[in-house]
């Protein structure tokens, strides 16, 4: 098992990034602490993680509460014994299909808050446990990588949240890697899975995404699921400030 030993904290857990990630590290021996705002759906995802041989512990954590996530970093370290991987998959309410000129400042700011914010109050929470360890990895995700905006369609700030997070990804490492600590992104241009059936059909996005792509199929959860376990194991154990690029060729480098 890969990850074999590993204590894993996933914010937004429950969603279906956080649920690939979260039941792909516990398939490779990770405990993961799976945490979010909804105590049902927590319990659902640690109760089928269990069910298939892993390890799992639910707690409602808001990702953007400082002192909440402080102090469940600190509850994990202190009954486990480490934080080794970390990564924030939150809900960022990103306002889509009103041009920007449109848009209000509120639905603008809003994704580019949550992203930024949600990404430096865990990531910090999870650095401070990690260079007491002198290793750990973090994780942040989303994008295509390729910094480029989305022609003929509007996503307001989402973009530019995901940019400040791939940012924030590289200054983190920067720091951290001194301590032995990782810091990477996963960027799949886009999950057709986890799109909004309405939205989907009424944009075609699945068909924009896979469109784009040279293998002419788009990222898949499992396809997450089993890079996020790579990104975290030793075999990544010379990758830092750099992203893992999922997009089925959507973006090339």
């Amino acid at each position: 098992m890969l990850l074999a030993g590993k204590n894993a904290i996933v914010y937004g857990a429950a969603g279906g990034i956080g649920t690939a990630m979260s039941t792909a590290f516990a398939r490779e021996g990770a405990k993961v602490h799976v945490t979010g705002r909804t105590e049902k759906t927590l319990a659902a995802l640690a109760d089928r993680i269990r069910a298939d041989g892993g390890q799992a512990e639910a707690a409602v954590v808001d990702a953007l509460d400082e002192d909440a996530v402080n102090a469940h970093a600190d509850a994990v370290a202190a009954k486990d014994g480490s934080v080794d991987i970390s990564v924030s998959v939150i809900d960022i309410a990103d306002h889509q299909g009103t041009p920007l000129a449109d848009m209000t400042l509120a639905d603008f700011e809003r994704p580019i808050h949550i992203a930024v914010r949600s990404t430096f109050v865990t990531a910090r929470a999870a650095a401070r446990h990690m260079i007491r360890q002198h290793s750990g990895v973090i994780l942040t995700f989303g994008g295509d990588g390729g910094g480029e905006p989305m022609r003929d369609y509007s996503i307001g700030g989402l973009q530019v949240a995901l940019n400040a997070v791939d940012f924030l990804r590289r200054q983190l490492a920067s720091e951290l890697g001194q301590h032995g600590i990782r810091v990477l992104g996963l960027h799949s241009g886009g999950i057709p899975e986890g799109l909004p059936p309405d939205l989907d059909a009424r944009y075609g996005i699945s068909d924009m995404l896979v469109a784009k792509t040279m293998l002419k199929r788009a990222a898949t959860f499992a396809d997450v699921g089993n890079v996020a376990v790579f990104a975290a194991s030793d075999l990544a154990a010379s990758m830092t400030a750099t992203s893992l690029n999922i997009t089925a060729g959507a973006v090339s480098d």
